[in-house]
């Protein structure tokens, strides 16, 4: 009989959490790992918001033992973390660094040894600065040298690692590193920025039979970030606007992969700066997957603004987003707090795409946590902040979604990119001039409901 003050989920239902390579595991330059792009974007602190980098982070090269018997004790048996590519090919393509294999051979047994079912994403943005030095992504044979670092990976990995993700949030990579130059490599260039977007979608789709082949019965996904996008008015400019900023965001890296193409509109839109598409390239994109990871932190407010046109710069969309004084936001003052649009995305993604199945791959809050006087941190904000979200899902499955997990961002507060140890998303927090662990009152709920699969409906109606 089922308990209405409870929200259940099946028992086969993923409760995980995420991180990423540069985010955490510091020993930037250890035991010939070369040099990423965030190594040296970060490098220049002019760069970073409280001007510091990512050499040490969570230091969670030497300290992944403690950290994942952390994880155990907390009840979270499935992690998904990234594998830093100049880790295995310290020039990007070429020579393979067995003692790169080597770290990720003895962290995922740790995983496995304490019952963590790991879930690796290939590329979370740490690009080889060598590749960088010779186009980047723009340039095609980016994919090729990309490939076949799958390959390596997946050839020495694959015996245990069954959940692969090829890329972690091609938007945000190939925009806000080759639009906005807010992330690595710094560039601002919209024909530059699609280039890069092109080819990470083409990589993907011609790393998954890659990976099938090297990993026999692996799960293969992309990992896509998403925004629940809604016009400011009715008037018809801001529909306009807000179907380009979703055409943009959502449609531009998804129709793609799942056989439709390049959106028309956004094609016509984009004009001469849309990228070349070869023979082939669309068919190799939408190599069929297992799931779509679904990243999800906020919905936007999109109004049309007359200041700029299309390709005139950071406005190339001729939109804006705009806030409703009563809606509450995160600590990042743009994403809104809308667990409503968690539940529209996945639904609509159901709809529209086909998926074979949902992950939720990412979805947190930051705060600015600290120790209380009694060396707690009672971050009850993030806790509501999950349960809200979590009911989102819960809803989406009921109502047709076919979500077979989530996972917390993050673990650990680590390295926000541009925003450097300024902002905290961990369910553990992390002194990092001590680097002590202390996990916190979300971590302590989030725990029990990865335990329990189910959580108290109280929790997700609670105000903020």
């Amino acid at each position: 009989m089922a308990n209405d003050s409870m929200l259940e989920f099946g028992d086969g239902f993923v409760w995980g959490s995420a991180t990423a390579s540069y985010q955490v595991e510091g020993a930037w330059n250890e035991a010939g790992k070369g040099e990423s792009i965030w190594d040296r974007f970060a490098a220049d602190p002019a760069h970073i918001e409280d001007r510091r980098d990512g050499r040490v982070a969570c230091d969670h090269y030497h300290r992944y033992g403690t950290d994942l018997a952390l994880m155990a004790s907390l009840g979270l048996r499935n992690y998904r973390f990234s594998i830093a590519w100049p880790r295995i090919v310290p020039g990007g393509d070429g020579e393979v660094n067995e003692a790169g294999l080597d770290f990720y051979d003895r962290l995922i047994d740790a995983m496995l040894e304490r019952g963590i079912r790991p879930f690796a994403t290939l590329f979370h943005w740490d690009l080889p600065q060598a590749l960088q030095e010779r186009g980047g992504w723009a340039n095609r044979t980016t994919v090729d040298a990309y490939v076949r670092y799958a390959d390596v990976v997946v050839r020495r990995l694959g015996d245990r690692v069954k959940d692969w993700m090829t890329h972690n949030e091609p938007w945000v990579y190939s925009f806000c590193g080759h639009l906005y130059g807010v992330h690595a490599p710094g560039l601002k260039d919209l024909p530059t920025a699609l280039a890069v977007a092109h080819n990470l979608l083409l990589s993907h789709g011609r790393a998954v039979p890659v990976i099938r082949a090297g990993s026999p019965g692996a799960r293969v996904g992309l990992v896509n970030n998403l925004e629940w996008i809604e016009p400011a008015s009715d008037r018809a400019e801001d529909v306009a606007a807000a179907r380009r900023w979703d055409g943009a965001f959502n449609r531009w890296f998804h129709d793609p992969i799942f056989g439709k193409g390049y959106p028309e509109d956004l094609l016509a839109w984009y004009g001469a700066a849309a990228p070349k598409v070869e023979t082939g390239d669309l068919e190799a994109m939408a190599a069929p997957t297992d799931f779509l990871g679904v990243n999800y932190y906020t919905r936007r407010l999109i109004a049309h603004d007359p200041a700029e046109v299309a390709g005139s710069g950071r406005n190339f969309l001729a939109a804006k987003q705009i806030y409703w004084p009563f809606v509450p936001r995160a600590e990042f003052d743009e994403w809104e707090i809308a667990p409503e649009g968690l539940y529209r995305t996945l639904l609509r993604l159901q709809r529209d795409y086909h998926p074979a199945s949902l992950l939720v791959t990412e979805n947190g809050t930051t705060w600015p946590d600290q120790p209380g006087p009694d060396l707690a941190i009672h971050d009850l904000l993030r806790v509501r902040y999950l349960a809200r979200h979590a009911a989102a899902v819960h809803q989406a499955i009921a109502d047709g979604a076919d979500v077979r997990g989530y996972f917390a961002w993050s673990f650990l507060d680590n390295f926000e990119w541009g925003f450097g140890f300024s902002k905290r998303f961990g369910l553990v927090h992390v002194d990092y001039a001590t680097q002590l662990r202390t996990v916190k009152d979300s971590g302590l709920w989030y725990g029990r409901l990865a335990r329990e699969h189910a959580f108290p409906l109280a929790d997700a109606n609670a105000i903020l």
